[in-house]
């Protein structure tokens, strides 16, 4: 019996170890073990307790890289943000400030050449030839001849005027009516109904130039007006009209000329809103698209405002002082400020480095940092398991290494203690071996004492224990044939159910199999739309290789012409100008083509790679309809063998209902059988009592010396797993 319970005592000392070391294990399950081959493996408890050091509220190297990869990311990535900004407000400054010089000068260009036009009228009436013709033609003594061979003279001698090609006719109109107008070139109206026109009576009650703005001829052309009414010199005081209509090209040349930049504009707008020439054809004559000036009290200005597409422009304007008409330009702003997006691309390339940059510095951070310390913990954990000669070589004057250099010093105060508490441990355990070994002596003298009593008790004693255990045995049997009958009809139950179950398994695999099947052909589908997508783009680099030769020869013809520029001298000067300004746009049509060139590089790699990704993920799908086939003949084969199941099932019911009822039968015998036992064992144990009183003394003293033997085995067993 001592035996026993020394055996008890083992087991329950393995078991608690056991949950201690099981503990050990998961505390150190992320320390990286060696194989047979030397290789390096990770449990999956070592694979989650690495992925829980990336936490930030557990590792103080994260927490560290973190600050540092964030402030400096946000410092780069706001600097590079006001630069872009600022860069973009200089630049939509500076261009206002250009294009409304360029603007004031164009208009002042214009001032001049219009007020050239007005001298000219004045010339051209108040020459002393064209005065006398002009007498003769009002004296009333003048026959119908001379006032032809007059009128004649008259035309000629305005016609000399039209040789300049910007005027397209000069007619002078009489006040009178019985004297016809007097035209040279081809006049843009009805000279018969010329006294009718709206500007002809607003003329009459003027005695100044004023200009009449574009309007479309009876031939189809553009042209506008200027008119002066003139009073002779002679006597009769007679008042005429003179009026030139020029055209509309003359000043559409000149804003041609004029190159604000790419996508601008230029328009001459009348105080009435209407066009009077553009630098785009078909405008002229036509109300002008940019309302924005209506309102605008400045007589020179710019502003920011939109177009009538809603698209955003810079915008300046002018007034001329000849006659009160505007010239406007705009300039596209996101064309103005493209230049500002290589700032943004470059803050976007340095905070790229920077990032790495703050990768590698956060690394190092948290080498020097939360390595030592991880380390520091796993020999904390291996030390736990027993294993006291774990040290750490880590030195450091910092924290970490006074936080090493108290942990060694912590485990050699433990080393001591355990290797002091061992030679107690042996001292008690050679003591409890001796009273063991006395206990044992006596015990065994008290135990041949007992046996022949025990002999005589114990048949009778077994004898009720067994009827005992037999009608208790029968009982149970009973109860357990009663729950195998409930088991195996929920047996039945549930083995229909998992055949309904097989079944719905079938059907839906089978659709699982269609949905795969039709996943392949969609992949098949978008790797000959990604084919096609490169053919498209191998055209767009031959596309691009044709811009870069014309960009080229323009690059080319602008130095030609800024040679011949020169060589023209100051007469060439604004010519050159136009010619560097062809080749600055040269220039950057090269650098937006090379631009445009590596991000269809990049686009051609990108597809390449989505090609071997599609290629990779076929062969799975082709075996995802293996797998999805064999699971199915699976579940065929689980429902075939599911019915046969529930048929033997049914089989089984019936034998176990007809062993019930012999269970019963035997429940009765054992009853009567156990009653006789009871008498017998009863007169038995009244023999044994007293012999046994004597055993219960020597097992007493036994059990107490084995108790104190395993205690003295536990100690130590306990201190045999710290390895000094």
């Amino acid at each position: 019996m001592g035996e026993v319970q020394k055996k008890e005592q083992e087991e329950g000392k393995k078991k608690r170890w056991g949950k201690q070391q099981h503990k050990g294990e998961q505390e150190v399950a992320a320390i990286p073990k060696k194989d047979d081959a030397g290789k390096m493996k990770f449990s999956i408890r070592g694979a989650g307790a690495q992925l829980s050091r990336m936490n930030p509220s557990k590792s103080v190297g994260v927490k560290l890289f973190l600050i540092f990869f964030v402030a400096i990311v946000f410092f780069v990535l706001i600097l590079g943000l006001t630069s872009y900004s600022k860069a973009k407000s200089t630049i939509q400054q500076n261009a206002a400030t250009a294009n409304k010089q360029t603007i004031i000068q164009t208009s002042q260009k214009l001032d001049i050449i219009l007020k050239q036009y007005e001298d000219t009228a004045l010339l051209i009436f108040f020459d002393p030839e064209m005065q006398s013709l002009i007498n003769d033609l009002s004296s009333t003594q003048t026959s119908a001849y001379d006032m032809f061979v007059l009128n004649d003279k008259i035309g000629k001698k305005l016609s000399n005027q039209i040789n300049s090609g910007s005027i397209k006719s000069i007619y002078l109109v009489p006040s009178k009516e019985d004297q016809n107008p007097i035209v040279a070139g081809s006049a843009g109206i009805d000279m018969s109904e010329v006294r009718n026109e709206a500007w002809y009576k607003e003329a009459k009650g003027k005695n100044k130039a004023f200009w009449i703005p574009t309007e479309k001829g009876k031939d189809g052309t553009n042209s506008f007006r200027l008119v002066r009414p003139l009073q002779s010199l002679s006597n009769s005081g007679q008042t005429y009209m003179i009026v030139f209509e020029l055209k509309a090209s003359t000043i559409e040349d000149q804003l041609k000329n004029i190159d604000l930049g790419e996508g601008s504009k230029l328009q001459l707008v009348s105080a009435d809103n209407k066009v009077v020439a553009s630098s785009d054809d078909g405008e002229a004559g036509k109300e002008s698209v940019f309302t924005f000036m209506q309102g605008q009290k400045d007589a020179a200005s710019s502003l920011e405002t939109k177009d009538d597409k809603g698209n955003g422009v810079l915008a300046g304007y002018d007034t001329l002082h000849v006659n009160g008409w505007r010239l406007v330009g705009t300039i596209p702003t996101k064309l103005l400020v493209k230049d500002a997006q290589g700032i943004m691309i470059l803050t976007l390339g340095f905070m790229v480095g920077v990032v790495i940059i703050a990768i590698l510095i956060g690394w190092w951070m948290v080498h020097m940092i939360a390595k030592p310390l991880s380390r520091l913990k796993d020999l904390m954990i291996e030390g736990s398991k027993g294993n006291l000669k774990v040290r750490t070589d880590y030195k450091s004057s910092d924290e970490i290494g006074e936080l090493a250099a108290s942990f060694n010093m912590m485990m050699d105060q433990i080393t001591q203690l355990v290797e002091q508490t061992n030679t107690t441990a042996r001292a008690v355990l050679e003591t409890a071996a001796e009273l063991t070994d006395a206990s044992k002596k006596t015990a065994v003298s008290a135990r041949e004492i007992a046996i022949a009593t025990e002999e005589i008790a114990n048949g009778a004693s077994s004898l009720a224990t067994e009827a005992e255990r037999g009608n208790e045995l029968t009982e149970n049997i009973s109860s357990q044939m009663q729950i195998v009958v409930s088991a195996n009809e929920e047996m039945s139950s549930s083995a229909r159910h998992v055949e309904q179950s097989s079944q719905r398994g079938t059907k839906h695999l089978n659709e699982l199999m269609d949905k795969t099947h039709q996943t392949e052909e969609m992949t098949q589908s978008l790797m000959h739309k990604v084919d096609n997508l490169k053919q498209t783009t191998n055209s767009v680099n031959k596309v691009l290789d044709v811009l870069q030769n014309i960009t080229k020869q323009t690059n080319i013809l602008s130095l030609n012409a800024t040679i011949e520029a020169a060589r023209a001298g100051a007469a060439g000067q604004g010519f050159m100008v136009v010619a560097d300004e062809i080749r600055q746009l040269a220039d950057q049509s090269r650098q937006s083509i090379d631009m445009v060139g590596q991000i269809v590089e990049k686009i051609m790699a990108e597809m390449n790679e989505t090609v071997l990704a599609l290629q990779e993920a076929n062969p799975l799908f082709r075996q995802q309809m293996d797998f999805v086939k064999e699971t199915n003949d699976i579940f065929v084969s689980v429902q075939e063998q599911m019915g046969d199941f529930t048929k033997r099932l049914d089989s089984v019911t019936e034998s176990i209902g007809t062993l019930n009822q012999s269970q019963v039968i035997l429940s009765e015998a054992m009853s009567n059988v156990s009653a006789v036992a009871e008498e017998s064992s009863a007169t038995s144990e009244e023999v044994a009592s007293l012999s046994n009183e004597q055993q219960n003394i020597g097992e007493q003293l036994v059990q107490l010396s084995g108790k104190l033997e395993n205690v003295s085995n536990e100690l130590k067993e306990t201190l045999s797993l710290f390895t000094l």
